[in-house]
């Protein structure tokens, strides 16, 4: 089935307990759509980047299937970029930098070959953007999966729970949904971020695994324990392009597809961590997958 990502391509310099980096590649759409790429053969990209985005990274995504027909290239101007600071628990971050260059007028454009995609993966951007690729949709995706971050609920909270009434799945943080619902326990804060419009919701909570819910339903998947974690960036758009991937690659949308497509993204997400960047995605086997998502499942199975 045919996956339309939207979201930021952009330049990342981070620096964690472990390591620090120069400019290296980063964005929400670049990890989703190199996590879609482990199940999906093809996938299309929507976003915007400056004239001094590598042309060879652009071929990379090419080669893992993304279409980058959208991917607007901006002559004169830079790419989005942002530099961050993780704290020794690795769960909180400074932010040291944050420039939207390009990103700061971006107005998306869908191409029509596109828009007819039957999953849709709204990252994290500016709601009135994430409505503006939804309204150029010749119909209503299959699936509409919606990224977003407390910036935008401290900002844009009117446009934000607009945006909410058109998705099937909203993917958040712990941190995010209380402050998005006013509740502090997650079940009150899910039962009333659901009846905002979203089908499902996705509550991601780093080291802690993840929650899955619908009005009726709870699942919890543990995170994968790892001795070591290097970089944290860019897991929860890892998880979210592992989620919606692995729906659209067995087109099933039902309370056990989405179950198994947590266990999917939660494999994926562990990968992301144990280097820097998008350099771990790249080197993803199917067989390291397959007994990464085995192990995941015998954490908790009991006879």
């Amino acid at each position: 089935m045919s996956l339309l990502i939207v979201g930021t391509v952009a330049f990342d310099a981070i620096e964690t307990p472990y390591g620090k980096t120069d400019k290296i590649i980063g964005g929400a759409a670049t990890y989703i759509g190199l996590s879609a790429s482990s199940l999906l053969d093809q996938s299309m990209l929507v976003s915007v980047v400056g004239e001094d985005f590598p042309e060879e990274t652009i071929q990379l995504m090419q080669s893992k299937g993304i279409d980058t027909e959208g991917l607007q290239i901006k002559k004169g101007e830079k790419t989005f970029f942002w530099s961050g600071k993780y704290h020794r628990d690795m769960n909180t971050r400074d932010t040291m930098d944050t420039q939207l260059n390009v990103l700061e007028n971006f107005d998306p454009f869908v191409p029509e070959k596109f828009r007819d995609a039957e999953f849709l993966m709204l990252g994290n951007l500016m709601p009135a953007i994430q409505q503006k690729v939804l309204d150029q949709m010749n119909k209503r995706p299959k699936l509409v999966v919606l990224d977003t971050m407390n910036f935008w609920m401290d900002h844009f909270m009117s446009d934000l729970t607009e945006a909410l009434k058109e998705v099937d799945v909203l993917t958040i943080n712990d941190e995010e949904a209380r402050q998005l619902s006013g509740e502090y326990s997650l079940v009150k804060a899910a039962q009333r971020i659901l009846k905002m419009g979203p089908k499902y919701l996705i509550i991601k909570k780093g080291e802690h695994g993840a929650m899955l819910f619908d009005k009726d339903h709870i699942f919890f998947s543990p995170a994968f324990p790892l001795a070591d974690v290097l970089d944290p960036t860019g897991a929860g758009d890892t998880f979210a392009g592992g989620f919606v991937s692995y729906l659209a690659h067995h087109n099933e949308i039902t309370w056990e597809s989405m179950k198994r497509a947590v266990a999917h993204a939660t494999a994926m997400a562990s990968f992301c961590v144990e280097k820097f960047g998008i350099e771990r995605l790249l080197e993803i086997k199917s067989a390291e997958l397959e007994e990464r998502k085995l192990a995941l499942a015998e954490l908790t199975r009991v006879e």
